[in-house]
């Protein structure tokens, strides 16, 4: 059947008649879901979906080498239950198209060496590269349904080690917008030695999932279908430059490089790091600030996701480790203290894996992140009770604090201390943060008492929280070149209590500390001090604005309510205005240029418990201020959505749909609407 019949009879969307020779592919039993809330298939027409068979799984069954030096592989491509696809999209519907790639680790080496290559000229230098890339002009064969061999035209030379670990990298991707369900992505690779050895050398360095704590679905260069690491190490080999820039595409340099970005000291020397792509496209990485703390190695370099060359990071290179620091001058020894090195045989002798001090030449020693040395004592915080005898009383905390050990801290001991009372937390509108070191009273077990100098509103109804937060000074190596004093911060911890005698109700779950820390490593914010979500929104609450730190010249004030000020900042450059909040010490803080490595479309990269979803639960405060927001104040539902879509469009949007009876948002926003949340971000 052609495709222009299928599309003829397909509109009433009738699985019964329809499809003469694609029928034998949907005569198997009714599949268990596979879709997602993020999949456009999930909220499709399940006759559609039935014979669509949206998705794409390709696997590579065989590869030899031909007498004459040529190479076949035999490939499959099917739907995520199996079921075969035909690859020009006459039987099945959606054109799938592949690409391969055939590269080879030598002797000896650790990385890939593509023998696919192109020769790339520079229209801005004049210069050429060779580069790894995907075969050309190579053929087909059909040998059955969803079942290919492919030949490559580039022949292997005469030379070729055929003792080498070979491998072909396979990306494809399956078009069906005119379905309305995207183009589907798939990749794979398949590593075999010609001589019939057993493969040995592999190159394993970071898993694709361990990409996708921050970036949640690997892709890259568009819907081509480029979605692994194990793929992507095949072209981002150390042969290809790009001849624009001079800058190097091999994974060890781009991606340490990338990451780096505006911490790179040759970006901070005024020199931006830019790769220029395909037609030409200018990619500037000089903005990119890594989520976690950059000398958190094992962020990425993970040592539980199986990888066999996980421990790479701790054989220094010159290529590895002169990514990062790119104002380093081997040849000169300028910026390594005054040695040249003229080859990596002898790195490894002042940069062994680990140490025996902190803060040393070694892997470990040189990124050791200060707060997480071994040597502080740590703070460990407990809040044993909260209590108040009702509306318009002082609340009673009771709390203590030891190192790590099981020692007592006493709360003069500590340069920093604030116990934090906000409520109600149906939704925070009203905070207060007390010192209690002076005035704590401390048993011998080191239980502190502290009451509270504010009361609690003669008016407050249902549960208020209290959490604590701080730090104690504590100085590293003294008496050495590489002393230092260093916050010990304790985690933060959050307690609950009633103030009318009703049940004890905790604030909702939106987001967790857990959710924020896949990217952010460990975040912790304002000197140290705050670092779990349950703390945060006790300040970043819907009433908060930046109005305190703010100078005169720069108002009106900025929200810093926690779901306006996270999804803007997330957000960033997508805004399309400026967002700055000013902090501690009127220092001016701009997230306009934030990129996130994620789908924000995907709220639950954030979110738990469903949060994204409307309606929003009753008791939340009904006027968000948002001073420099197209509508001030602002309802909750509409504060969260115009947070990303920020546009004058969607506030009007939500102008319209908003009454002195509140946001009606839900009507065609709900789990079950037309235009349900996780509907219309679904990809």
């Amino acid at each position: 059947m052609r495709t222009a019949q299928w599309r003829k009879w397909f509109p009433g969307l009738a699985v019964a008649g329809i499809l003469l020779s694609a029928s034998l592919y949907l005569v198997s039993a009714e599949p268990e879901e596979v879709f997602t809330p993020h999949d456009k298939a999930f909220y499709a027409d399940s006759d559609l979906v039935a014979f669509v068979r949206p998705g794409l799984v390709v696997k590579i069954v065989s590869a030899t080498v031909e007498p004459d030096r040529s190479v076949k592989v035999r490939f499959t491509i099917t739907d995520p239950k199996g079921l075969p696809l035909d690859r020009e999209g006459v039987y099945t519907p959606g054109t799938v198209s592949t690409s391969f790639i055939l590269a080879y680790i030598p002797k000896g080496q650790t990385q890939y060496v593509a023998y696919t290559t192109r020769t790339q000229v520079s229209p801005i230098t004049g210069a050429s590269a060779v580069q790894a890339s995907a075969d050309t002009g190579g053929t087909y064969t059909k040998n059955a349904d969803g079942d290919y061999t492919y030949t490559f035209r580039t022949k292997l030379p005469a030379n070729y080690d055929p003792t080498a670990t070979h491998t072909i990298g396979l990306y494809a991707n399956r078009n069906l917008t005119e379905f309305d369900l995207g183009i589907n992505l798939a990749d794979t690779t398949y590593s075999w030695v010609p001589d019939g050895s057993p493969v040995t050398d592999t190159r394993d360095v970071i898993k694709t999932v361990t990409c996708n704590k921050c970036h949640q679905d690997l892709r890259a260069h568009g819907t081509t279908g480029r979605k692994s690491m194990e793929v992507c190490v095949l072209c981002h080999t150390p042969q290809t430059v790009d001849p624009d820039t001079g800058n190097s595409v091999d994974m060890v340099e781009m991606t340490h490089k990338i990451h780096m970005g505006a911490q790179l000291p040759s970006v901070q020397a005024g020199t931006p790091y830019r790769i220029i792509g395909f037609g030409q496209s200018v990619i500037d990485y000089s903005e990119v600030v890594f989520p976690a703390d950059i000398r958190r190695c094992t962020f990425c370099h993970e040592q539980n996701t199986g990888a066999a060359q996980k421990d790479a990071y701790f054989k220094p290179t010159r290529q590895a480790c002169g990514s990062c620091h790119d104002n380093v001058n081997f040849a000169t020894g300028e910026n390594h203290a005054d040695l040249p090195q003229i080859s990596d045989n002898q790195c490894k002798w002042c940069h062994m894996p680990e140490g025996e001090l902190e803060f040393d030449t070694s892997i470990i020693g040189a990124h050791t992140i200060p707060i997480f040395s071994k040597e502080l004592p740590g703070t460990v915080f407990e809040i044993l009770s909260a209590s108040v005898e009702g509306p318009g009383k002082s609340p009673r905390v009771q709390f203590r604090i030891k190192d790590k050990a099981g020692n007592v801290i006493l709360p003069s001991q500590m340069n920093s201390l604030s116990l934090v009372l906000a409520g109600p937390t149906d939704d925070y509108g009203s905070y207060v943060s007390e010192d209690p070191r002076a005035t704590a009273t401390v048993g011998s077990d080191g239980v502190a008492t502290y009451t509270f100098r504010a009361a609690i509103p003669a008016s407050a109804k249902g549960s208020y929280a209290v959490g604590i937060q701080g730090y104690r000074n504590i100085t590293l190596l003294p008496g050495t070149v590489k002393q230092q004093v260093v916050r010990d911060a304790g985690i933060n911890k959050v307690a609950y209590f009633s103030v009318d005698g009703s049940a004890v109700k905790p604030r909702r779950t939106a987001a967790t500390t857990e959710k924020c820390n896949q990217c952010h490593g460990f975040l912790t914010l304002h000197g140290n001090n705050r670092n779990t979500v349950e703390m945060c929104v006790l300040c970043h609450n819907p009433v908060t604005t930046d109005q305190a730190r703010r100078p005169a010249d720069k108002m009106p004030p900025e929200s810093v309510d926690m779901r306006i000020m996270t999804h803007r900042i997330h957000t960033g450059h997508e805004l399309g205005f400026e967002y700055i909040i000013y902090g501690f010490g009127n220092v001016p803080h701009d997230y306009s240029h934030v990129g996130y490595p994620g789908f924000r479309q995907r709220c639950d990269g954030c979110h738990v418990n469903n949060s994204h979803r409307l309606p929003l639960p009753a008791g939340l405060i009904k006027e968000v201020q948002d001073p420099r927001g197209w509508l001030n104040p602002v309802g909750p539902a509409s504060a969260a959505c115009l947070s990303c879509h920020s546009g004058i469009e969607a506030a009007s949007h939500a102008l319209i749909n908003t009454s002195k009876l509140g946001e009606s948002c839900s009507v065609c926003h709900g789990p079950t609407s037309a235009y349900a949340v996780d509907k219309v971000h679904a990809q």
